[in-house]
């Protein structure tokens, strides 16, 4: 009898990447014990490129065209990508087939051991930039390239004295200590994050969606979905200086035109979520 076909995952070769696929291939074949799986590595072109300034290049699509390719061009059958990474409008045909249980959704402050208050912060994200700006005044910002690691190397050896990482990403590579540095997680009201950020999310084509989208955490899916449509109604990208998170009824959010807010509100379906947008746009009176 011949050998089933095995669903393949699109994802990138970074270390946390490959580790977030493996957790996906795991809930995926508990939930389908009776298939195969198997994983293609890709490389996309931010990846092949660590002299690009992402912010210059927008950000948008930058982590995530090359997966797409591989699902329409039916290389993959799913892919596998950070949420936050994700623009707001994807290729034809595609869409999200769900999102994996969400993870510790802060910020962390990486900084060389006995620093007070850091001269020097790298990152490329602009909204880390203007909220940790808020309460390190002192700072002069500069980007560093890189994964989760060698970003670290470089803080120990002093290219500048401290980086912002996402505390889930840390988790998933299980790294709390490393030798010259200290981790300071930055709380949610104060540094929100990114939109969709601490969840994986699972892309499909949209004639595959019903194969897939009952097999995952919904609890994320809203949250997350709740997030997006947030960031989509600004019209913006994972370059975009906002940020955007909802947890235990309550949405967090910060634009550099009105500071940080936070809205209540239980959220149960995803039916709610074109009205509350609505709401929160209404009271916050971006003049967008």
């Amino acid at each position: 009898m011949p050998m089933a076909t095995p669903i393949q995952i699109a994802t990138r070769k970074s270390p946390l990447a490959l580790k977030q696929t493996e957790m996906v291939q795991t809930w995926l074949q508990e939930a389908l014990p009776e298939e195969q799986f198997a994983q293609l590595r890709l490389s996309t072109k931010v990846d092949e490129r660590l002299t690009w300034s992402l912010e210059k290049r927008g950000g948008i699509g930058l982590f995530t065209k090359e997966l797409e390719d591989a699902l329409l061009d039916g290389r993959a059958s799913i892919a596998v990508h950070s949420a936050k990474d994700l623009p707001t409008q994807f290729q034809a045909d595609l869409c999200i087939a769900g999102y994996m249980p969400r993870a510790r959704a802060n910020d962390v402050l990486v900084q060389r051991s006995g620093t007070l208050a850091p001269k020097t912060i790298a990152t490329s994200s602009p909204r880390r930039r203007a909220q940790v700006g808020i309460f390190q005044k002192q700072a002069e910002w500069t980007t560093i390239r890189g994964n989760v690691a060698t970003r670290m190397r470089k803080i120990v050896r002093g290219e500048a004295e401290a980086t912002l990482l996402a505390a889930a990403g840390l988790d998933r590579l299980k790294i709390s200590v490393h030798k010259g540095l200290d981790f300071v997680q930055l709380p949610i009201d104060q540094v929100v994050p990114a939109p969709g950020q601490a969840a994986i999310a699972i892309q499909c084509r949209a004639a595959d969606l019903p194969r897939y989208e009952h097999l995952f955490c919904e609890t994320t899916k809203l949250a997350v979905t709740l997030e997006r449509a947030f960031l989509r109604r600004l019209g913006g990208g994972c370059q975009t200086p906002v940020g955007a998170h909802y947890v235990d009824g309550t949405f967090f959010i910060f634009h550099p035109k009105i500071g940080h807010s936070r809205f209540e509100f239980d959220l149960e379906s995803s039916d709610q979520i074109d009205a509350i947008i609505d709401t929160i746009f209404s009271d916050l009176k971006f003049g967008l």
